[in-house]
Parts: C-alpha cells; sequence; structure tokens
C-alpha cells in the first residue's frame, strides 16, 4: 500500500489535468487521526474537507483529508508538530484519484435523509424533528439514535458530543450536513 502511494507521489504527469491539480489528500494509518488531523487543522483555519478515499488508496473504512494543494508544506509542518504526520501527501492528478463524497441526500417528500459514510439521519422536513438514526456498525449507535431521535435539530446534542467512534463522526457529518440543507 505504501509503495503504491509513493509512487503516487512522485509519478510525473505529462500535462495538467486543469481543476483537479490544485487540490491534495492526506492520507493518515486510521480513521482517529483523520479525525484528530482534521480539528487540528481546521482550528487552524484551514480550509480542510474529510472525503472518502479514491479507490486507489482505500484501504478498509478510512477517510481522507482534502486540502488546496498549494497548503501542502504548511500542512506538513502544522501536523508534524501536531504528531499527525500523515502516511503520505497524494496530489489529485486524475480522475481516477478523486475522493469520493460523503454526502448522499435523499428527499422522501415529507422527510429528508442526509448520509455521511454509512450512517444516515433522517428528519420531519415540517418540524426537523430527527425520526431515525441509522447505518454503521459501532458500540454507540443506538446510544446516539435514543440521544437524538424525537428532538428537532435545534434541541438535539451534536453526535460529536456523545459518540467517539468512527460511526458517531460520520453521524456527526451528516448531522452538520443536513443543518446546512435546512437552515
Amino acid at each position: 500500500m505504501l509503495g503504491f502511494l509513493k509512487k503516487l507521489v512522485f509519478k510525473k504527469s505529462k500535462k495538467p489535468q486543469g481543476p483537479l491539480t490544485d487540490r491534495g489528500l492526506l492520507v493518515f494509518e486510521n480513521t482517529s487521526e483523520v479525525i484528530q488531523a482534521e480539528k487540528h487543522l481546521r482550528s487552524r483555519g484551514f480550509p480542510v474537507t474529510v472525503k472518502g478515499p479514491p479507490p486507489e488508496i482505500q484501504k478498509g473504512c478510512d477517510l481522507v483529508i482534502e486540502f488546496p494543494l498549494m497548503e501542502k508544506l504548511t500542512l506538513e509542518r502544522v501536523l508534524a508538530a501536531a504528531g499527525l504526520p500523515p502516511l503520505a501527501v497524494v496530489p489529485v492528478t486524475a480522475p481516477l484519484l478523486e475522493p469520493v463524497n460523503l454526502f448522499h441526500t435523499k428527499d422522501y417528500g415529507a422527510y429528508l435523509m442526509v448520509r455521511a459514510a454509512n450512517m444516515k439521519i433522517t428528519v420531519d422536513k415540517n418540524s426537523w424533528r430527527i425520526v431515525n438514526i441509522s447505518g454503521g456498525g459501532c458500540p454507540d449507535v443506538p446510544y446516539l439514535a435514543d440521544a437524538l431521535v424525537g428532538k428537532t435539530l435545534f434541541e438535539a446534542p451534536q453526535p460529536r458530543d456523545l459518540g467517539h467512534t468512527l460511526c458517531g463522526y460520520a453521524l456527526q457529518l451528516a448531522y452538520e450536513e443536513l443543518r446546512r440543507q435546512c437552515f
């Protein structure tokens, strides 16, 4: 895996690919590191986005951080100083390396569902009451569902304040995306 990533990083592109070349991906050992790195970078004002890794660099249920490629050296220094160095920094140089969008929205008429990774949150569009939480396989999913279902998006606690697993993190992303779409 790491050998393949090194080949991607050092492979020279014959021709610039337009807007794809302005982004890069930070690849980490595990999702916990991605979550920590994202939090660290965002707290310092860096415009980063967590996405699903492209199939070419996927290794399990991972996440990657997409960032503006011009920030590469600065991000590497900031992350190294925080003890969070990435396994690899991969420029997005081809359509096959395009990261996967984590969000999918489905409108069911009276209900709106947002999925982030494997976690889904559904609300009643009239009251913004959370009617369902589903997905994932982490042990805190039933607890998160119990704490959120029945509350409005205004009343519900943020999933990140309750859960500490990849599923809790994905549910937080879905929750934030749903709030963006609703308000």
